[in-house]
């Protein structure tokens, strides 16, 4: 054992509980309410009358430390954390840990239900038929070990997790500023253009007086891909031919393929080919995928989910038309879905009378796209920056967790922790 630690189990850690209540008996009280879908959708309690919400749910109190047992492949771990007067209440589907102060800290409980030291071993103690009906077993959850530092340890841990976790956050906060500035700019740039002149309007919306509006068949050939059997060993064994799946679509700018095809397939299979500089527009998917557009930097030839724009009209920038066509998302999903289908496709015909503004000259479009692009490359690297944070979080976590790290004696602030 490490020096000053020790060994407990996680249901040694609970303290006194609060009860349970159903908020339908206190039909105009708001709660701060704990529930899956809230931390899945924004990360922080909803606030909600009681006669909206259905069933017994548990009291839960500043510091609770919720694990996830639904569906334990998707890992869910949260913290009542909320300075709210309002009463608190969680969903039945988190196990709830009110921590016992005189042996933990309830911040280095949080980051310890997220080390693998407790979310491997709670992933394998589910029960349940489907992966979607799985649950954590609470009792064997209870019994899992653990290793528990000294309290005034614990509290550094959990400063210097936080520390990391901050700065991830603070990477996600700008990535979304850029997004939101990009949005407002390019609905200004698409109204009014580069040069402020007069707008008028157009079956697609207000637009610069001299620009067009033109179908994007008009930029160049449409077609769509096609999958080769995947059995058929000859058309997938040493290929070297580039082939792409829709999943490359949310790349925007695709550089490398992660498939190959042999030739033999291109040719038996009569897969077309889009040229570098070529236009990918996914049309089909129920998911996010429908709709969206992406550049190929490279000769590549795609399934079926992907329809191409091969451009041949000297006089149209594909990357202006990618960028425009990110603003047409949820329209060209409109139509995906129209007549009522569940299962979303665009067509090529759609997307051939697809309408699109166009400025007069294509220096106007280069001049947009580059623009817009500046917004690209800022998130890109920002994007860069947090995925590099989130692998120093989870390397630190697993390392402090398990002593092979120690902070003991560092002197580090741990007033954000302290409850």
């Amino acid at each position: 054992m490490k020096n000053g630690w020790k060994e407990i189990t996680i249901g040694k850690l609970v303290g006194e509980r609060a009860g349970n209540l159903d908020p339908s008996s206190y039909p105009d009280e708001t709660f701060n309410y704990y529930s899956i879908p809230a931390y899945q959708e924004a990360g922080e309690p909803v606030e909600e009358v009681g006669k909206n919400i259905r069933s017994q749910k548990q009291i839960v109190e500043f510091g609770t430390v919720l694990f996830g047992k639904l569906n334990p492949r998707v890992e869910k771990v949260w913290i009542v954390d909320s300075r709210s007067s309002l009463r608190k209440i969680a969903s039945t589907e988190w196990i709830s840990v009110p921590v016992r102060l005189e042996l933990a800290n309830p911040r280095f409980i949080y980051y310890l239900f997220w080390s693998d030291q407790v979310m491997l071993l709670a992933k394998a103690l589910v029960a349940g038929s489907t992966p979607s009906r799985q649950r954590v077993d609470p009792k064997s959850f209870f019994e899992i070990p653990v290793s528990l530092p000294p309290l005034p340890e614990q509290k550094k841990i959990a400063a210097v997790l936080l520390k990391i976790q901050r700065a991830i956050e603070t990477q996600g906060k700008i990535i979304q500023s850029l997004r939101e500035l990009k949005k407002s700019t390019m609905q200004h740039l698409f109204t009014h253009g580069l040069h402020g002149e007069k707008t008028k309007m157009t079956e697609i919306g207000e637009i610069p007086e001299s620009w067009e509006v033109r179908p994007l068949g008009e930029m160049g050939r449409i077609g769509n891909g096609s999958t080769p059997k995947r059995t058929h060993l000859g058309y997938w064994d040493n290929g070297s031919v580039p082939w792409l799946t829709s999943g490359k679509i949310h790349e925007v700018v695709i550089e490398e393929p992660d498939q190959f095809v042999t030739a033999k397939a291109v040719e038996e299979c009569h897969l077309p080919t889009v040229q570098k500089g070529g236009l990918l527009i996914a049309i089909t998917g129920q998911g996010k995928t429908l709709g969206n557009a992406a550049i190929v930097t490279f000769d590549s030839t795609m399934s079926q989910h992907l329809a191409y724009v091969q451009p041949e009209n000297p006089s149209i920038h594909p990357p202006y038309v990618q960028q425009y066509l990110t603003t047409c998302y949820q329209d060209l999903r409109r139509i995906g879905f129209g007549g009522g289908s569940t299962k979303g496709a665009l067509t090529c015909a759609d997307l051939r009378q697809y309408r699109i503004p166009l400025p007069q000259t294509i220096e106007e479009q280069i001049e947009i796209a580059q623009c817009l692009e500046t917004f690209d490359t800022k998130a890109i690297l920002h994007e860069s920056k947090k995925s590099a944070l989130q692998d120093v979080f989870k390397t630190t976590l697993n390392r402090l967790m398990t002593g092979e790290i120690r902070v003991g004696n560092l002197d580090i602030d741990v007033g954000e922790v302290e409850t």
